[in-house]
């Protein structure tokens, strides 16, 4: 059998295009794994309490990388802007696991393909970015799709349905972040400093609905940690490596993964309009994210703002 060495100068010699899907694909499968974990836990436990099992755990296995590397691996000049992005992901997280305990798995990952399509528009409210005809066109394309899913005056638009858009409005916000943060910090250090901010604050919020777990919960809990953090690995290290528009129709590959894992534990089989408005608003976030990269490359490098600017 080959080596850890040998594997290791294997994968370092691979082009940066094919290590940055293998993560991409590694952070679908986490993450689908993680909602459907959540989906299951939110039977038994407030999702209060499972933010902060999720990111205690996840921070418990941040240890070892802490102890190798000491403070040092932590100093960063950025701070607030991790405070920040805590707070946002926290927030996100509460919205998405109290969806998710009453919302069929496969309709609730469709609906968080939104995420591109909130960071169109809030590049523009907060940012003052320029945005052409083309992205907006693909962006009301994309919440026309979301409106397939939703089907407003013919279903209920739940509470919950509004909670999975918030999740996807803050988490575009993070995202963003997340991009930026990765040209000047190690994703080792971007992944620890969001749960180690955000951990005692999910501590804070569960104690008043605080249900200490049984024996088969915690195995579940430990399972949620540890897809979290692969997770946010594997998506971290992507987006560092690999062009927005093929990092985006990747990401993609989470909504199929996750109505197998719904079918097979749950017995949810995803309707007809789960899959037209999924793909509608897959469709449109690939297409805003190539173009934004096709913007960015063309821009001369004195004139390119961050994560692409106009369109």
């Amino acid at each position: 059998m080959p080596s850890l060495e040998t594997a290791a100068r294997a994968w370092g010699g691979m082009p940066a295009t094919l290590r940055g899907a293998a993560w991409m694909l590694m952070a679908c499968v986490a993450f689908a794994g993680m909602g459907a974990t959540a989906r299951y836990l939110t039977r038994v436990l407030p999702p209060q309490e499972l933010i902060f099992f999720r990111n205690a755990i996840a921070l418990a296995w941040m240890l070892p990388w802490i102890a190798r590397v000491g403070l040092a691996g932590l100093q960063t000049a950025h701070f607030r802007v991790y405070v920040g992005r805590s707070l946002l992901a926290f927030l996100s997280m509460l919205c998405w696991f109290t969806a998710l305990a009453a919302l069929p798995l496969a309709e609730a990952t469709a609906l968080g393909f939104t995420q591109p399509l909130f960071a169109t528009v809030l590049a523009v409210l907060l940012l003052g970015e320029v945005v052409r005809l083309r992205r907006w066109t693909a962006t009301v394309v994309g919440f026309l799709g979301a409106m397939v899913i939703l089907r407003p005056g013919l279903e209920e638009v739940s509470f919950a349905h509004v909670l999975v858009l918030l999740a996807s409005a803050t988490g575009a916000v993070t995202t963003v972040v997340v991009k930026r943060l990765t040209r000047t910090e190690d994703p080792n250090t971007i992944v620890t400093y969001m749960t180690l901010l955000a951990t005692p604050l999910a501590l804070l919020v569960a104690l008043p609905v605080w249900t200490w777990p049984d024996g088969p919960t915690w195995f579940w809990l430990v399972v949620l940690g540890l897809l979290g953090t692969i997770g946010h690995q594997g998506s971290t290290r992507a987006f560092k490596l690999l062009d927005a528009s093929l990092a985006a129709s990747l990401d993609f590959i989470r909504l199929p993964m996750a109505a197998m894992i719904a079918w097979v534990a749950f017995a949810e089989v995803p309707d007809i309009w789960t899959w037209i408005g999924g793909a509608i608003i897959g469709g449109a976030s690939i297409y805003i994210a190539r173009r934004e990269a096709q913007l960015a490359r063309e821009r001369p490098p004195a004139a390119r703002a961050p994560d692409g600017a106009g369109g």
